[in-house]
């Protein structure tokens, strides 16, 4: 099995059995994401221990790859600082830009580096986008 395949069976499977997609109750901030192009649309809550997100959740609708490119960033960001998670959303999108090519910095974004691809698609780059720029937003709030 090629990487190609094994990075599409994760993202099928992140899709399909988001075990991140639901309400996150007692939530500490929760911002809204919407990208109009394409009717991708989601919620996303978070829960702090201080500056450290401790639990994260999503509601909403969309493409395949909206949805999973929020349930990995959710596996990424939890346990994580505020200035980690901005760090990674700030590392995922220069991914996408093809503005880091740098392997080694790449390796920190785990399975988030399966969407790397998505910048060869440009109508699916802000599907890909939505909620790492929905979750900058939330912690610029937080800030």
């Amino acid at each position: 099995m090629d990487l190609d395949s094994v990075y599409t069976e994760l993202i099928m499977e992140h899709n399909k059995n988001s075990r991140n997609k639901h309400s996150l109750k007692d939530a500490d901030l929760s911002e809204h994401g919407h990208n109009p192009s394409c009717g991708d649309d989601i919620t996303l809550e978070l829960k702090f221990d201080g500056d450290t997100i401790s639990d994260a959740a999503f509601t909403g609708s969309g493409c395949a790859i909206s949805q999973a490119s929020t349930s990995i960033m959710i596996d990424l960001i939890k346990g994580k600082s505020i200035e980690e998670a901005l760090e990674l959303v700030e590392t995922f999108i220069a991914m996408i830009k093809k503005d880091i090519e740098d392997q080694q910095e790449l390796r920190k974004l785990k399975d988030a580096m399966a969407l790397k691809n998505i910048s060869n698609m440009p109508a699916r780059v802000k599907c890909a986008v939505l909620s790492w720029h929905t979750l900058k937003e939330a912690l610029k709030e937080r800030n």
